[in-house]
């Protein structure tokens, strides 16, 4: 019970399912990728990210001082359907900003 309550709440923010909405689209991405693409300070973003790993949706892979975060595959059913459901939303995305490819250092 407590994985699925840990699950529901993770999504219980319009910022987390844009997040999870934007992993879906553009893959992995480090966090100054995240940061400058969706205009979030980084504590606020990591916090987020945080959430969204604890509810079973995100993994994170570290390079040297880099995190890249990204849709944890493969997903259960129900977070599958819950992430299908996020692809059905009518969400404005932003446009993605790479920093990492210029050297951006976490």
């Amino acid at each position: 019970m407590e994985t699925f309550i840990r699950t529901i709440s993770s999504l219980n923010d319009e910022t987390r399912v844009l997040i999870l909405r934007f992993l879906d689209l553009h893959g992995g991405l480090c966090v100054c990728d995240l940061q400058q693409s969706l205009g979030m300070i980084q504590s606020r973003l990591s916090r987020h990210l945080k959430i969204l790993k604890d509810g079973g949706f995100l993994k994170v892979e570290r390079a040297g001082a880099w995190s890249i975060y990204s849709i944890r595959s493969p997903l259960d059913r129900f977070r599958l359907e819950c992430l299908e459901e996020i692809r059905c939303l009518d969400i404005e995305l932003p446009l993605l900003k790479k920093l990492s490819d210029k050297g951006c250092k976490i």
